[in-house]
């Protein structure tokens, strides 16, 4: 897993494609119901666990996936601030 957080996937490839299989699972499952029937809805918990359970939190993994290595937290003395790589502040 990425140092960015606990939502982070290794690359943002990996990432991507999670969300790709599983927005297109839920996606699918919804779209097939007209075609197939309720088991059209068998690819819902596919999305799902590809998504490991909420599509909010893979988001909060993209943007965590996005800044890992760009953005670092440092906390000195009880104060913390976000600092750039090079940067002074």
């Amino acid at each position: 897993m990425a140092e960015g957080g606990q939502f982070a996937s290794a690359s943002l490839t990996r990432h991507l494609a999670r969300g790709v299989i599983g927005f297109g699972g839920i996606a699918g499952g919804m779209a097939l119901i007209p075609v197939v029937g309720i088991a059209g809805l068998l690819l819902v918990p596919v999305g799902m666990v590809a998504l490991r359970g909420c599509p909010m939190c893979w988001t909060m993994g993209l943007v965590q996936t996005l800044s890992a290595g760009r953005v670092r937290r440092e906390c000195v003395d009880g104060r913390c601030e976000l600092r750039l790589p090079g940067g002074d502040s």
